[in-house]
């Protein structure tokens, strides 16, 4: 047996050849760990995308500034596309707002000689309330406001009840004598309930990633439901607020709460007044941020000044936010710009959170991003009405009323306050999952099943939606292949070459061509496609383990006379592959809008070559290669089938569960998450796009990955549609194995056999 290493490791080998290429490529002499430069390529072209972004938005963008209404008017198709990614998608229950008391605690909790504060909820969503304080001023209001605190600082503590933030962002009170005020409950970054007692499972994660990350996948978000929140606080206010005064609605938010102040102001014509204090970074920075910042698609239009842009005539503050240094700026240290250094470290039993962190931003990129504002404005002004402005900036510490009488919420009650109020968001979540198949149902009710042909061309605009907003689309490529190939292999019966083809520029598509020593000139025979699973490599489907996971398929079947490549993805490197995922999602792509790209220039090569019969190229992967399986076939049709291994699935709840033991909501794998795909595309969906092309399951019985109830669930409907509807039984079939997450070669080897014709 001969095994050729790569260059370098010859070098000090005197009888080592130089290492053979495959006809009509280039040598490949990079020496360098290509999977690890694969994923730098990656970062980089993710970051030239990211910088670039805010060039790209501007063809999105469409505002006539004739007036006011016909400003609205013009930018409502992007408040549509805004909502859609912050997933404020869900009708708001009809305005209803509750004095929350006990038989020990009335609902007045404090009192000054201008105003009266109240402990209240309001109704946002079915089962789910906002609930904080409610600000009545003794006289006539003349303005309503929503006061949206940081992240961890409660209403009583911004209304200056309880101590714990600086008197000079406690606005609440000094404009209560004149504005009816609510002061809503934020999720914390806490990570005391990311868990599931009853099934021994805790996380570091924070409260606000916890309830991200189910949400994400049901199209909605974490800011997406305060904001909701908010505007639920809107609709009460505009509703029970008579005259001039119930029109004239204040927004102001400090530090997260700036953060979503800016989006509510955004989507909300009716809020006059937004004022984002304490949070203004550029979008383009969202990747490094909490979890819970990540949304799809928003650097494709929504950067922060595109935000500030839909506020225009309704008030941004500008340069209050800074003050003068020399001759430069500096942040306002009034606003006590928060920061949060990020999750807490991993302990026994407890991890699974993903990095993130938040910082007051440079002076810099601030004013750049205002002076970006302006431009996008026509250089017009942003601010709304100069008395309001006044009363919503003018915060000074004499400003702040002395209550005449206050008994706040006791520690002990704020806490569960907060517990209920994650809890709904948590059961609101679980039930959209469980809802879901029916609305997936819908997305398909139009797909034509009269015959094999009718389904495929029915399923193209479905495909084409799957590729474009749930996997997200990159250009097609359109540089040369430019193949480099090396020998790594010279075995018994095969040889195997290594391969690189260019994708864009710092991207491409790495693998290992094994080609049987039998074969004849102008022989054309199938190829398998055999993809490694997570952290893995192409040498892992090849080589012999110890410990079979892979069962060497690759080398098996190469043996049998199968072409076989063996190509690497890039879900490796940790972390490192996983901030991709970060980077890539607010550009409206994933991980896998590059390994799609890879592998269609893989098969681009791969049906150049003499020996392939380019329409016999079948998919087999494992585990993270069984995820490829499911989506790469999907949207490229070449593949002529498709084997699932150690990962089919009923998707969704693996991704969404808080009762599942074995669900990704409890580990650091943050990157499964793909928006909105719970309403679209479960793995059944997915092996729809598949169909008519032939498809597999390989299942052990004890891999925990998943149950086999939840696995059968879904793979039924998968053969209710090819057996009982396309009338194609012997196209699809599922076998379950003895043992565990891995490779078994057994009826998978025989499927290929069966629809390969070998």
């Amino acid at each position: 047996m001969k095994h050729l290493l790569p260059t370098l490791l010859l070098l000090g080998a005197a009888s080592a050849a130089p290492a053979a290429e495959l006809p009509n490529t280039k040598p490949l002499t990079d020496t360098d760990d290509l999977a690890k430069k694969m994923v730098a390529g990656l970062h980089k072209y993710l970051d030239r995308a990211t910088a670039d972004s805010a060039k790209q938005r501007a063809a999105r963008w469409k505002p006539n500034f004739d007036s006011q209404d016909d400003f609205e008017k013009s930018v409502e198709p992007n408040r549509e596309r805004l909502r859609k990614y912050l997933g404020v998608v869900d009708q708001r229950l009809e305005p209803r707002l509750e004095f929350v008391s006990s038989p020990t605690a009335s609902a007045l909790v404090a009192e000054s000689d201008a105003f009266r504060v109240f402990n209240v909820r309001w109704a946002a969503l079915p089962g789910v309330d906002a609930e904080g304080l409610l600000l009545e001023p003794k006289g006539k209001a003349k303005g309503v406001a929503v006061v949206v605190p940081h992240a961890g600082w409660t209403p009583e503590q911004v209304c200056g009840l309880v101590p714990g933030v600086p008197v000079t962002v406690q606005i609440a009170p000094s404009i209560a004598h004149q504005f009816r005020v609510l002061v809503p409950v934020l999720i914390d970054r806490n990570d005391n309930h990311s868990g599931n007692p009853k099934l021994n499972r805790q996380t570091n994660q924070p409260h606000r990633e916890f309830v991200h990350r189910m949400a994400y996948e049901m199209g909605r978000t974490m800011p997406g439901y305060e904001v909701q929140k908010i505007l639920a606080g809107v609709d009460w206010l505009t509703a029970n607020t008579p005259g001039d005064a119930g029109k004239r609605v204040a927004l102001y938010g400090h530090g997260e709460g700036a953060y979503l102040a800016r989006f509510a102001g955004a989507l909300d014509p009716r809020i006059k007044f937004v004022a984002p204090l304490g949070d203004i970074v550029p979008a383009e920075t969202t990747w490094d941020r909490p979890l819970d910042r990540n949304v799809w698609g928003q650097l494709t239009e929504f950067g922060t000044a595109e935000l500030n842009l839909m506020m225009a005539g309704r008030f941004l503050p500008v340069e209050p936010q800074t003050d003068p240094v020399g001759d430069g700026k500096a942040l306002h240290p009034f606003l006590a710009w928060p920061s949060w250094p990020g999750p807490l470290p991993p302990a026994a039993g407890r991890g699974g959170a993903a990095p993130g962190k938040l910082a007051p931003p440079d002076v810099e990129p601030y004013l750049a991003e205002m002076r970006r504002a302006r431009a996008l404005n026509n250089g017009n002004l942003l601010e709304g009405d100069a008395h309001v402005l006044s009363m919503v900036l003018g915060v000074h510490t004499d400003n702040v009323p002395q209550y005449t009488k206050a008994s706040p919420l006791p520690p002990i009650e704020v806490a569960k306050r907060h517990k209920r109020q994650f809890d709904q968001l948590v059961v609101f979540t679980q039930k959209l999952w469980r809802d879901s198949e029916a609305v997936r149902r819908g997305v398909w009710a139009k797909a034509d099943a009269t015959t094999p042909e009718t389904w495929q061309k029915s399923s193209d605009q479905l495909r084409e939606y799957f590729h474009s907003e749930v996997i997200g689309k990159l250009p097609e490529p359109t540089m040369p292949l430019n193949p480099r190939t090396r020998q790594v292999y010279d075995e018994e019966k095969f040889t195997g070459h290594e391969v690189v083809l260019d994708v864009y520029d710092d991207v491409f598509a790495l693998g290992i061509l094994l080609l049987p020593k039998d074969l004849k000139a102008g022989e054309k025979r199938p190829v398998v496609v055999c993809q490694h699973g997570l952290e893995g490599t192409p040498r892992h489907t090849i080589d012999v383990e110890k410990s079979p996971v892979y069962d060497h398929f690759s080398r098996r079947l190469v043996e049998q006379g199968y072409i076989v490549y063996a190509p690497q993805n890039p879900y490796i490197g940790q972390n490192t592959f996983r901030q991709l995922q970060r980077k890539a999602n607010p550009l409206k792509l994933s991980l896998f809008s590059f390994i799609i790209r890879q592998h269609q220039r893989t098969i681009d090569w791969l049906v150049t070559l003499p020996y392939v019969d380019h329409t016999r190229i079948a998919f087999y992967g494992l585990s993270y290669g069984g995820k490829t399986a499911m989506r790469v076939p999907a949207v490229e049709m070449r593949y002529c089938l498709s084997i699932c291994s150690g990962d089919f699935n009923e998707w969704v709840g693996k991704n969404v569960s808080v009762d599942l033991d074995r669900s990704y909501m409890w580990t650091g794998e943050y990157e499964m998450y793909e928006f909105d795909l719970g309403n679209t595309f479960n793995y059944a969906e997915m092996a729809y796009l598949i169909a008519p092309r032939p498809f597999m399951v390989e299942r052990g019985h004890d891999d925990g990955v998943g149950t086999d109830e939840m696995v059968s669930y879904e793979y039924a409907k998968v053969r209710y549609l090819y057996a009982n509807r396309l009338k194609l039984p012997t196209r699809t079939e599922i076998e379950y194995q003895v043992g565990g997450h891995r490779v078994f070669s057994r009826g998978t080897f025989a499927f290929l056999a069966r629809h390969l014709g070998r």
